[in-house]
């Protein structure tokens, strides 16, 4: 006698439109499971993106629709970045900012290195003063020391008008890029410097050949700090270069659009965006070095 086992019944194949509906709802699912987890992440995103997007918009909006309420150009004004590259002197102000922060990061980096370098690892009798001192300095209002400074760059130096009175300081070292870096010098091993000068190097090679390529990421960090405080400066070219058009920066020269009884305000944006994408060009390509550069010295300082 044989005994026939019976399996059970396999399911029916599901209908194409079923199976589709049922991947539809998955990846829906699976959409709305992102955005939740993600959502203080979109809600921080959205706070900084769309103040770009509207000055973006209102830059290739016509002078009348800039006026209105209007979100979205109809028909867009491509040619209001021409008009405004074509401005008389706008091309000197690019010049002058490129020249001032160029310039004021290389100073400001290459001297406050060595600083920061002595202040990390070499032991002397008022090393903690001095530090102390330095970070002093970054808690005192620049309106303090505005006037007095101003006197002596334009009524000793005879400097009014050029942009050297905010040069010339940058080569003295910067307060918080000393700071910076000497945190990260802190976390290097003393045991690397020891093997450098067993190994017959003097300070300034050591430096140069040891410490530098370690602190790659650090010094990326403060010279990007320093490049975009330059090139967003309006502060300081308003104080030295206001009498100058010549010598005036993009940040100071966005304020000629803007007149006394009416203000350009597509023009305004576009000029806007022409200063802002040299700096979100920077960011964009140093953006790995300088999270990096500002995580570690977070973290190890």
């Amino acid at each position: 006698m044989t005994h026939t086992t019976l399996a059970p019944p396999a399911p029916a194949p599901a209908a194409p439109g079923i199976d589709q509906r049922a991947r539809r709802t998955a990846r829906r699912k699976e959409w709305l499971h992102w955005i939740a987890v993600h959502s203080l992440g979109i809600a921080a995103a959205a706070f900084f993106v769309l103040p770009f997007v509207f000055v973006f918009l209102t830059a290739v909006m016509s002078d009348n629709q800039a006026l209105t309420r209007d979100l979205w150009p109809h028909p867009w004004h491509w040619s209001n970045f021409r008009t405004v590259w074509d401005t008389p002197g706008f091309l000197t102000w690019w010049r002058n900012t490129l020249v001032y922060a160029v310039s004021g990061t290389v100073l400001t980096v290459v001297s406050s290195l060595p600083v920061a370098y002595a202040l990390a690892k070499f032991r002397f009798r008022g090393r903690n003063l001095i530090m102390v001192l330095v970070i002093s300095t970054m808690m005192l209002p620049p309106q303090v020391v505005i006037i007095p400074m101003y006197l002596f760059w334009t009524k000793q130096m005879g400097m009014d008008g050029t942009l050297w009175p905010l040069i010339i300081p940058m080569a003295f070292g910067d307060a918080f890029t000393i700071f910076l870096l000497r945190q990260f010098l802190l976390t290097i091993p003393k045991e690397y410097t020891e093997a450098a000068r067993v190994d017959g190097c003097g300070e300034l090679r050591t430096l140069l050949k040891v410490i530098i390529p370690m602190i790659k990421p650090a010094i990326a960090a403060v010279a990007l700090f320093q490049f975009f405080y330059c090139w967003n400066d309006y502060f300081g070219p308003q104080i030295y270069a206001s009498s100058n058009t010549a010598a005036w920066t993009l940040s100071y020269g966005l304020e000629s659009f803007k007149g006394a009884h009416h203000t350009n305000w597509n023009l305004t944006m576009a000029a806007t965006v022409l200063v802002m994408a040299p700096v979100i060009v920077v960011f964009f390509f140093a953006q790995k070095a300088f999270i990096e550069g500002v995580t570690l010295t977070g973290v190890k300082g």
